[in-house]
């Protein structure tokens, strides 16, 4: 699973190696954890990030602490992230990922509307995760060429939150 996953920032890289950052969103961690790799040999200057919904804050809470901490219930919007970090996906992120950004359910929402609105991508919750990461991080960002792990297609149109 990591190894498939990291074909994502693997081909990013390639396509812009000049990136500064990638953040990418964070549910069992397999993705992340394949672009924490993916970067790390790549190009190790590279800042790697994640957004995650804060109904489902495992890695968050697993970075703060530096132990792998598990959410009893996990709840949001994006439904695609609500798996619990593995055991090994954890090994490998805690010493490659820089920072696990948190996000609300309105925060996704609105990083949604925005892609639509200005690409005209209608995009699954667990995808706008990394979006409301960097919209509500601005400082962190700023100024950095940053490239964003978009996931999913996973959408009912019926029910779209806006």
């Amino acid at each position: 699973m990591i190894t498939g996953q990291a074909t994502c920032a693997k081909e990013l890289l390639e396509d812009q190696p000049d990136l500064e950052a990638i953040i990418a969103p964070v549910g069992g961690g397999g993705l992340l954890a394949g672009t924490a790799l993916s970067v790390h040999y790549m190009n190790p200057n590279v800042e790697v990030y994640a957004g995650e919904p804060d109904g489902a804050k495992d890695t968050f809470l697993s970075m703060q602490s530096g132990v792998h901490t598990k959410v009893d219930n996990p709840s949001s919007i994006a439904d695609g992230l609500l798996a619990g970090m593995g055991d090994k996906n954890f090994a490998i992120i805690k010493p490659l990922v820089k920072e696990v950004f948190v996000v609300t359910d309105d925060e996704i929402v609105e990083a949604m509307r925005l892609i639509w609105e200005r690409m005209k991508i209608i995009i699954e919750p667990s995808c706008a995760v990394p979006v409301a990461a960097i919209l509500k991080n601005k400082e962190v960002f700023a100024g950095k060429k940053i490239g964003v792990i978009l996931t999913g297609g996973n959408v009912d149109l019926a029910k779209l939150p806006f």
